[in-house]
Formats: C-alpha cells, structure tokens, sequence
C-alpha cells in the first residue's frame, strides 16, 4: 500500500461529496504545471542572459537579443549556416579547436535566444543535437559546456517535439549537474532539465529513471544564490506527479526538509517562490511528506510569509502549499489547527488578509483552505463562524465569480454541519445555518443549483436539504419557496444525472408534496 490512501479532503456537507473533492485536488496536482505555464510562464523558461555574465559577451543584452521584426527566413538561413559552422567546428582537429567550437556555440546560442519564435525546428533539421551532445562531453572547458547546455535549454524551452529532441543529451545533462561540476555549468544543465520535465510525466518518469531527482536536490542544499532557484524551479516540475513516487522519494532526501526551511525563513522572494513550488508538489502528492512538513515548522512560515508578502508570484504557492497541509487527516490538522493557539488565529488572520485581496486566485485558494478547516472539529466551525471570515465569505457568495462562489459555498456548507449520525445524514448545527440564512446566503447556494456544474449543483442542493429539514418552526420550505427554490429543483425533474435528479425530487416530494401549504390556507 502507498502512503496514498487517506483523501486530501474532509468530509464536507455529505461524504461523497467530501471524498470526490479530495480527490480532485489530488488528480488535478499536475495541472497546476499546466495553469503554471499558462498564467505564470513557469513550466518553461527561455534563457535570453546566461547564469553567468563572467562569460557572457557583449551581444546577450536583451534589447539587443528581442529582434521582433527579422524576417523568419533570414532567421531560419542563418541557423542552418550556424549549425553547418559547429559541424565544422566539432570535427576540425587542428590548432584554436576548442575555441572554434565556441564561437560556432556562441553564434547558434545567440539564434536560438534572440527572437520570440526562434528558429528551434530548422536548427533541429540540420542535426544540431548530436553535435551539442558531443560538445557536453567530459573534459570540455566550462565556456564550452555552458554555450552547448544554453542552446539545449532554448530548443526544451520550444514545442513538445523540440523537448522530445534533446532525449540523447539528458544523461550527459544529468552528469553535468554533479557536485564536480562548476555552479554556472551545474545550473544551466538544471535549467534544461527543469524545462524538459515541464514538458509531461514520460519525459519526468525518464529523468526520474536516469538518476536526475538527487542531483537537483543537492543543488537546492547550500545558499548558492540563482543556482538554487534554479534547482528548486526544477525539482517543482519534475515532481508534480501525477505519481507520488518522487515526492516521496524527494522529502526523504538528506537535507533536503532543512533547506526548505531555511530557504521559506531567510530567502528573498524570488528563491521563497520556488520552494514554495516544491512544497505545493510535496503536500498535494505525498502523505509522507505531509507529515514530516507539519511536524516541522514550515506551517508557521508559510503564514509569516503570507502575512508579510504582497507578491502574487510568491502568495499563490504559499497559500497553495498551506492549503493542502490543512487539507490533511482531520487528526494532522486539529493537531496543526488547535484552536486557541497562535498559530490557529494567525491561520485565520492571513486567509482573511487573501479573502479581501483584489486577485482572483488568492481568493479562491483562501475559500478552498477554509472548506477544509470549516470540515474539521465543531471548535473549527465556531472558530470561522465567529472570525472576520464569516461577513467576507457571505459577500463574495452572492458577488464573486463562479470558481470562487463555489468554494465559499463548501466553506458556508461545512459550519453549517457536525459529524455523520446513525441516518448517514451530518448533524445540523442549527446556530449557524439559522444565521447564515437570517444574513442571505440561501439565494446564493439556489444560484448554484441553477448552474451547469453538477458539482455545484449538488452542493446547493445539499445545503437546500439542510435549511429545509433544520430551520426552527419549520420554516424552511416557505424560505425556500420565496427563494424560488423550489422552480430551481423542479429542473432536475427529468435530468440525466441521476443523483441530483433523485436528490431533487426527493426534496420536492418530501417538503413541497400535495399537503404542502393546506395547513396554512386552512387557518
């Protein structure tokens, strides 16, 4: 049995519900890289400056590398000629060898940096990759490693296939990120690798099987500056799963937790960001993991940074890696989350501090970590329902987007209920439902039955059931009814889903059946 087995997701109004949302953070952990790459640019990198300007001539400024408007076919010709120039370069025996080698690098390197589509494919076509494999081998003067590695991280920066192409060069890669190797060697090299296992889980699960996973981790050990950045960047992509195995395999490493620690402590924002990545990969696929990171102190310093942050690079992962350490076995995170010590109502003060926050993400994330602690012991109900979260949350269920109005409606739904009964149905906490509803929120959870989103759906019904079987003086089915409530049930009369279909006519038949009303009319 893996350390897998226990959901990353509480029990929320109804179990099923609560076990199919855990396990939807788990599946999705790997598209987290993808939204990375799409929003935040970060699954990929293209190098346009090297890591070490010691080498770096006058040519690598970046105004003068962005050449927007040259002609494509002029780009294309001329990488053709540079990759015949290396070629040329690689077999000539004779005096000045090596630095013929890298000036024909240095002339196909600044092709593949200086435009927005560079000329990767054509470059590809004339054989460029053998000949940069050879030029990494053992041996060679750093200048010459460098340039070969830089070229290889701009082709596995380029289209799948174009990763795909530098297949030959990952062992040597691999080798190049050695303790033997000199730093800016050792992070160009990691910076290649990071952009190939950004690519997909074949391409991870090959570098994971060459050997590539310690390396990189002993690149994040020392305070070495960008290289650790670098490192970290790396090791967030070759760990995001959707496979456990590395994760795992990472967190027991030597080292590798008291430099996480140390870098969340004393980092500046761009290396936190990166570690804060590698935290996010770790909790979301790790049960191991998990506990070795709640055990130590990282908890407190995700919340300090949260606290004293207004990087969005930087909050979105903290809030993230937060998230699933909450998101744990409802004993780690009463463990974690006692309420009534510090670190609980510092918890809560920065989620609150992201609930108002003008981004879209922090909000969303917020929602999602507090459904998990609003899933937990009665005390975390009472500890939201009494905190500034609670006005914040009713608000942005009735204001917000959809994404963000549906985690709002798991949090509100879970205050809202205790432990399972005998019945399989969650006890009401009748104080806390009554003052939701008295304060609006129903009409927000009926929007959600009216949405397309099953999910969605089914969680407003939910919460339907609870304010029709709970409200005092049997008040709920006329609450529902001015609501419109029951029009909103009555479209699942012939769904094809067959839950909600069942759910909702169970509620319509229960509460609103033909001597619905007869008593009132009747007096």
């Amino acid at each position: 049995m893996t350390d897998e087995s226990s959901p990353h997701r509480r029990d929320p109004i109804k179990s099923s519900v609560g076990n199919a949302a855990a396990q939807r953070r788990r599946q999705n952990a790997a598209s987290v890289g993808k939204e990375r790459r799409e929003s935040l640019m970060r699954a990929k990198r293209f190098c346009r400056v090297g890591v070490s300007t010691a080498i770096d001539d006058n040519d690598d400024s970046p105004d003068h590398d962005m050449v927007i408007d040259e002609e494509e076919s002029i780009l294309e010709a001329q990488a053709s000629s540079a990759v015949e120039e290396l070629k040329a370069a690689v077999a000539f025996q004779g005096k000045g060898a090596v630095q013929k080698k890298i000036s024909a690098l240095q002339k196909l390197r600044r092709l593949l940096s200086r435009s927005e589509f560079p000329p990767v494919e054509v470059a590809l076509k004339a054989g460029a990759i053998p000949l940069l494999v050879q030029c990494l081998s053992f041996g060679s003067l750093d200048e010459q490693l460098l340039e070969a590695a830089w070229c290889l991280t701009n082709i596995a920066a380029g289209k799948p296939d174009e990763t795909r192409a530098l297949l030959p060069a990952l062992p040597l890669l691999i080798a190049h990120i050695g303790e033997k190797s000199s730093l800016p060697v050792a992070e160009q090299c990691a910076w290649a690798l990071g952009n190939v296992a950004g690519e997909g889980e074949d391409l991870r699960n090959i570098l994971l099987s060459q050997g590539a996973l310690l390396p990189l981790a002993r690149m994040m050990l020392p305070n070495k500056g960008s290289t650790v950045r670098t490192a970290a960047w790396a090791l967030s992509n070759l760990i995001k799963g959707p496979d456990q195995k590395a994760a795992t395999e990472l967190i027991k490493i030597n080292g590798v937790l008291k430099a996480i620690i140390q870098h969340l402590k004393n980092a500046d924002d761009e290396l936190a960001t990166e570690v804060a990545w590698v935290i996010v990969y770790l909790s979301a696929l790790s049960n191991m993991a998990t506990i070795m990171l709640v055990k130590s102190n990282v908890v407190q310093l995700l919340v300090e940074r949260l606290a004293s942050s207004n990087s969005l690079q930087l909050l979105i992962p903290v809030l993230r890696s937060l998230g699933n350490l909450v998101a744990g076995d409802s004993c780690t995170t009463y463990d974690l989350l006692a309420p009534g010590h510090e670190i609980t109502d510092s918890v809560i003060t920065v989620l609150v501090k992201c609930l108002k926050s003008e981004h879209r993400v922090l909000k969303k994330e917020a929602a999602w970590v507090l459904s998990n602690i609003a899933a937990g012991s009665v005390e975390h109900k009472q500890l939201i329902f009494s905190s500034e979260a609670l006005p914040l949350l009713l608000h942005l269920l009735s204001s917000a987007p959809f994404d963000i109005r549906k985690e709002v409606a798991y949090t509100l739904g879970n205050i809202c209920v205790g432990p399972v009964e005998g019945d399989g149905r969650p006890k009401l906490i009748v104080e806390h439902l009554v003052s939701l509803v008295n304060h609006g929120c129903l009409s927000g959870f009926i929007e959600l039955i009216r949405s397309i989103d099953a999910e969605a759906a089914r969680l407003g019904l939910q919460f339907m059931e609870l304010v029709l079987r709970g409200m005092p003086n049997g008040e709920g089915p006329k609450l529902v009814e001015q609501e419109d409530g029951i029009d909103a049930m009555e479209r699942f009369q012939f769904h094809e889903n067959d839950d909600l279909r069942n759910m909702a006519n169970g509620l319509v038949d229960k509460y609103f059946g033909e001597d619905y009303g007869l008593e009132e009319s009747s007096s």
